[in-house]
């Protein structure tokens, strides 16, 4: 094909940080040229980012800590993430030009994929749009997905809360356990997302935790015969008041804690005594330890899409310099739904 040599706008990590994330801590380089084709023998891709994904675990990255389950950015380097990407040259038998693919990839226009393994071809279908492969039918989906019926193993008629509710992971399992047969109620940070739970996710309640002085209070006023299942994406404040009014066998699902991302010296959590005689189980867990699950989730959960039983929110931002702060406003609740940054429209 030549040798096509563009400009490759580029987001750029500056440093590590404390608390939590700001724009300033990533900046747009423009000028790096690169060459439109895989090198010859490298098995790598030569892809055109069109879709990238904001998730809070990028957090974790931007701090100098080996002990995590992703290493950390190195500074002066490309923010990676989630993309969905088309293959503009391939030095890869298993994939040809024009191939949509989803997997790690840069922050950037042009990504040289070397780890291709670690990639899943997507087909494209005309009821599915692209970008939900990083949502709705990618990590934060099958998170959703993986974290409540493995992990807090649903039942019919039990009473589920889901805290951060209308993101991109809490969104599904509210949605889920409603099909499940359950009782659902979500927390959120804003009316309007509180309406959106209530009106567009089918939602049985929903509340705006940041109106509520006595988050005990809140949960006693919601769940008066208390929790089954909680699945925890925020920490802090809203857990201690969850273990107030957990059910016995209750299941706590730790899919995140946003609260704590912006702390260096996060506080201890009060009333875990109640896992003892509540015999509550609570339990972390990873997307990627259950990927033999994976084929099957999209098969239900893009059929459920399909049939307009799932609806999915997403909140996109146009342009790859729209990054840092669409990222950033993860952090105070900016984003309704799940946040993506449309580089390039196919």
């Amino acid at each position: 094909m030549g040798e096509k040599i563009v400009e490759n706008k580029q987001i750029i990590f500056k440093g590590y940080i404390e608390g939590a994330p700001k724009e300033t801590d990533m900046e747009l380089r423009v000028g790096k040229k690169i060459k439109l084709e895989a090198p010859k023998g490298s098995g790598a891709l030569l892809v055109k980012n069109l879709y990238l994904s904001c998730d809070p675990y990028m957090r974790g990255r931007m701090r100098d800590y080996h002990g995590s389950y992703v290493p950390p950015f190195l500074p002066g380097s490309v923010v990676e993430g989630f993309g969905v990407s088309k293959v503009v040259h391939s030095d890869n038998q298993n994939y040809k030009q024009g191939d949509i693919v989803c997997g790690f990839t840069g922050w950037e226009e042009y990504s040289l994929i070397y780890e291709t393994e670690q990639l899943r071809k997507v087909k494209p279908d005309d009821d599915i749009p692209l970008s939900y492969y990083i949502g709705l039918l990618g990590m934060p989906g099958f998170t959703a997905y993986v974290g409540f019926y493995e992990i807090c193993a649903p039942k019919k008629n039990e009473y589920v809360f889901v805290s951060a509710a209308s993101g991109a992971v809490g969104q599904l399992v509210g949605q889920l356990a409603k099909l499940h047969g359950c009782y659902v109620v979500g927390s959120a940070g804003t009316s309007q997302k509180v309406d959106l739970l209530k009106n567009k996710l089918g939602f049985d309640e929903a509340f705006n935790y940041k109106e509520e002085p006595d988050l005990d209070a809140a949960l006693k006023r919601y769940f008066p015969q208390g929790i089954d299942i909680y699945f925890e994406n925020v920490g802090g404040a809203m857990l201690e008041a969850v273990l107030l009014n957990m059910r016995i066998h209750g299941r706590i699902a730790v899919c995140g804690m946003v609260s704590q991302h912006g702390t260096s010296d996060p506080n201890g959590i009060r009333n875990l005594f109640n896992l003892i005689p509540k015999r509550i189980k609570m339990q972390g867990f990873l997307q990627s330890d259950h990927l033999e699950l994976f084929p099957r989730f999209l098969e239900e959960v893009g059929s459920l899409y399909k049939q307009g039983k799932i609806t999915y929110l997403e909140d996109m931002d146009e342009g790859l310099e729209s990054g840092p702060s669409a990222f950033a406003g993860l952090f105070s609740g900016k984003n309704v739904g799940k946040q993506v940054i449309c580089v390039a429209h196919e």
